[in-house]
């Protein structure tokens, strides 16, 4: 797994953001990936030798890719430093991009469930995990079934795609798992993602966030950076860098907290808490900074692969195939122009506008009926 590029960072006592200057950045960077390239490809062997559970992720699988991951060499498995299941739905014939993909855990599950149509892009920066996942390429290939190799993997840096030869608008998916944390450069890691995704593709990812703006000295600590805890984004400064890349709605999928068991590196972040967040983002237009009432909705088709009941939209969203549920003007326009459209029927334009939509929090929303919604 890998990460690389520049970090905004924050003054201490104030909100303002400090950017480093491109020679300051050159040499953040190459010290970052450095220190990565080492840590994830001399000192950890197994994901058993990590200190926190930041990059292991201990959430339930469904039982469709526990089934895949069986079909996996245990080389693929063992080295896997996760902290999320990032795993979209409904991606047969789709090209995913796998940023960061380790030895290939994902980018191999996700080239299963594409199919001999599709394809599956893996990139990261540390040679040793690129090599194991080239290793079994074929094997895999075999294994599922496909008549040749449907993956490419690739070294590379997550800030300069081109580099490896991702073009403009070549992607449907691009999957992350516990990896953009890494990155000293986040907005050119985002703005490269935007630019290859093609217009209605998703970006799914998985990765740790902090409550606050963490100080920049942390990411000179080796430990604090492996463990994906000194590059943690600030909730907050990600939303903002969204709406500064026009990204104006984002929808969290899944969280949980992340446990520090070692007591040194517990003792060094102190009050600072992290998450594991799940975040699914869409490259569409015609989205709007709040939730809005146009009186659209919504009736799940029960036609997604492996969700014939339900379908999950976000933490706040859950769709129960065949029941009828009232959405904002973004719910409707994330269904209706994405590669889910096939699976919902939307009724209902914005040609009427009835105010702000009344969402509620993801605590305590509950999918509910024409009478009301949440989103």
């Amino acid at each position: 797994m890998s990460g690389h590029g520049r970090a905004a960072a924050a003054g201490r006592g104030t909100a303002r953001i400090i950017r480093p200057t491109t020679e300051q950045t050159m040499t953040i960077a190459t010290t970052t990936h450095d220190t990565i390239r080492y840590y994830y490809g001399r000192v950890l062997g197994h994901s058993s030798q990590l200190k926190t559970d930041a990059c292991c992720s201990p959430d339930g699988l469904p039982r469709h890719l526990k089934a895949i991951i069986r079909e996996l060499a245990p080389e693929i498995v063992e080295r896997f430093y996760g902290c999320g299941s990032p795993i979209p739905p409904a991606i047969e014939g789709c090209t995913v991009l796998d940023l960061g993909c380790g030895t290939g855990r994902d980018a191999f599950i996700c080239a299963r469930l594409v199919g001999p149509r599709g394809r599956v892009i893996g990139v990261d920066m540390t040679p040793e995990q690129v090599q194991v996942a080239r290793n079994h390429e074929a094997r895999q290939a075999a294994r599922f079934g496909h008549p040749r190799p449907n993956t490419r993997f690739v070294q590379g840096f997550l800030e300069d795609l081109g580099e490896v030869g991702v073009d403009d608008e070549s992607v449907d998916v691009v999957i992350s798992n516990c990896v953009i944390n890494l990155t000293s450069d986040k907005e050119r890691v985002f703005r490269e993602i935007f630019r290859v995704l093609k217009p209605g593709g998703e970006l799914y990812f998985s990765d740790i966030f902090a409550d606050r703006r963490l100080p920049p000295e942390w990411r000179e600590d080796p430990v604090l950076l492996g463990e994906c805890l000194a590059g943690a984004m600030y909730v907050e400064d990600f939303r903002r860098l969204l709406l500064s890349l026009g990204i104006r709605d984002h929808r969290t999928v899944a969280r949980r907290a992340v446990s520090v068991g070692n007591d040194a590196v517990r003792e060094r972040i102190g009050l600072a808490r992290f998450e594991s967040l799940t975040i699914r983002v869409f490259k569409i237009d015609g989205l709007e900074d709040r939730c809005e009432d146009f009186g659209q909705v919504a009736t799940y088709r029960g036609t997604i692969p492996h969700a014939a009941h339900s379908f999950v939209l976000d933490d706040h969203h859950e769709f129960i195939a065949g029941k009828p549920m009232l959405i904002c003007g973004n719910t409707a326009t994330m269904l209706a122009q994405t590669r889910y459209a096939p699976h919902f029927h939307v009724d209902g334009d914005r040609s009427r506008h009835f105010g702000p939509f009344p969402c509620g929090s993801a605590a305590d929303a509950r999918p509910q009926t024409v009478d009301g919604g949440c989103c």
